[in-house]
């Protein structure tokens, strides 16, 4: 038994850092009252945990090479840990949005070593089961936020989702150093460049995204920031191309594969949990629920994620990686596309049950492939590379998905209210709007991978697994079986 002692560890800190994109969903209203904050704070709320994530994944990962994996990982989840406290303590939506953002710098940490310290523990039969059981909690732990947010916040206050993170990190930090093994140091230069130009990109498009469903697409702060995000993504390329050690090779984006599962996992992550946010504001804003309710409503969501994780992911592992994650998406498509039916300005929460159940059972199949498919589809000292991309990928579906969604919602609200209708219609008119965007979105995802990623199978038993690194340009073998 002391030999899972690690995974115990590992997937600790990898069930708060990702249990906290989707926490505060249903705490949403409950804040915004305590704090007098404005719907555009509430998104940011959101947004910023995971745009820190995004942005810093891949150079975190460059850290954890440089200084060893462990020691980043019981960083990540001391910081974290403090994070929360000062979140639980904001006196106003700033202090909580910067506490937001410090939060996933730790989480980043935390996740771009969780996947190398689960490869680098366990070996053989071991180290599929380790990663079987890694994926479920990854799997279902964005989905059991709002759930487990609803208990916390009804019974002691939109705090204790907080608070709630510091025994659980205080554990996982003693674990960490205690059973994980200590690892080395190794060798290598920061890419700072490519991570300053990459964070502005996405924090740039991120709030051009979020002012224009405020102020409108012609603003000018909007436009600015629409422009100083394509600037910035520009040139990221010659920056990347030009680096000694770059965050992100990309000449990886050359194999349709790995562009193939980065797309997926950028589309999968925004259509299946971009909207939930929006959920819950109709769950507790229209329908009156109070935040356990409101939770439990989207437990359906969790439970099928859960289980299908845990029951196929190791069986998974052995199929060609698009079939699973395909039909994942394709799951995911056809429960938002329930919700578009189902969801009406007459209906109550259980309209909510099929579409999230089925959206459940679709990233229950889904998630715990795309990290390894990711490694299988690249050179093997790019794995830690190809690890962090999709990582990174699913975290920026996040934030683009929160705020496209709430251009979206907050477009359609003002046009029906403004129209003479009640409230109820025009947050329905919202979420249609919403579950339509989620279900095209799910289904090109599932285009895009069925129609990039080739026949190579993802292996949890070979070489082990590195964090995200930045390694130098050398010759790369031929892999003709892996792109």
């Amino acid at each position: 038994m002391r030999k899972w002692l690690p995974l115990v560890a590992i997937c600790l800190g990898a069930f708060i850092l990702l249990v906290d994109v989707t926490i505060v969903n249903v705490a949403l209203p409950r804040m915004a009252d305590d704090l007098d904050a404005s719907f555009s704070s509430l998104q940011w709320v959101m947004d910023i945990y995971a745009l820190a994530l995004a942005s810093l994944l891949m150079f975190t990962g460059s850290l954890a090479d440089l200084f060893g994996h462990r020691r980043l990982y019981a960083a990540g989840l001391t910081v974290f840990a403090l994070a929360s406290l000062g979140c639980a303590l904001a006196p106003n939506a700033a202090v909580l949005v910067a506490s937001r953002g410090v939060q996933g710098i730790g989480g980043a940490a935390m996740f771009a070593t969780s996947a190398a310290l689960v490869s680098a523990t366990y070996q053989g039969r071991d180290r599929g089961t380790a990663f079987g059981v890694w994926g479920a909690v990854n799997g279902a732990a964005a989905a059991a936020g709002p759930v487990l947010g609803g208990l916390l916040t009804q019974g002691f206050g939109w705090q204790a989702i907080f608070l709630v993170n510091l025994p659980i990190a205080v554990a996982a930090v003693y674990l960490t150093l205690k059973v994980l093994p200590a690892g080395s140091r190794g060798a290598g230069r920061l890419d700072l460049p490519g991570a300053a130009v990459f964070t502005l990109a996405a924090a740039a498009l991120t709030y051009a995204l979020i002012r224009g469903g405020e102020h409108g697409w012609g603003d000018t702060g909007t436009v600015t920031a629409f422009v100083i995000a394509g600037a910035a993504a520009v040139a990221f390329v010659p920056v990347e191309l030009l680096a000694p050690h770059p965050m992100l090779d990309l000449a990886l984006l050359r194999r349709p594969s790995f562009a193939g599962l980065l797309g997926g996992a950028l589309l999968l992550q925004g259509a299946a949990f971009g909207g939930l946010v929006f959920v819950s504001l109709w769950l507790q804003n229209v329908l009156r629920l109070g935040p356990i309710r409101g939770g439990l409503a989207l437990m359906p969501m969790a439970l099928t994620s859960f289980v299908v994780a845990l029951l196929v992911g190791r069986f998974t592992h052995r199929a060609a990686p698009r079939i699973p994650i395909g039909v994942g998406l394709l799951g995911i498509a056809a429960g938002s596309a329930l919700l578009y039916a189902g969801v009406s300005a007459g209906s109550g929460q259980y309209a909510l049950v099929a579409g999230l159940a089925v959206a459940g059972v679709g990233v229950g199949l889904s998630t715990p492939v795309l990290v390894s498919a990711a490694v299988a589809a690249v050179p093997p000292q790019r794995a830690g590379m190809a690890s962090a991309a999709v990582n990174t990928a699913r975290q920026l579906g996040m934030t683009l998905g929160i705020a496209v969604f709430g251009a979206l919602f907050s477009s359609r609200l003002r046009h029906v209210v403004s129209g003479g209708g009640s409230i109820r219609a025009a947050y329905a008119s919202g979420l249609d709007r919403v579950f339509l965007v989620s279900t095209i979105g799910a289904l090109l995802g599932a285009l895009v991978v069925l129609a990039l990623v080739r026949h190579a199978q993802p292996s949890v038993t070979g070489a082990p697994v590195p964090s995200p690194a930045s390694p130098s340009r050398d010759p790369e073998p031929a892999t003709p079986a892996a792109n």
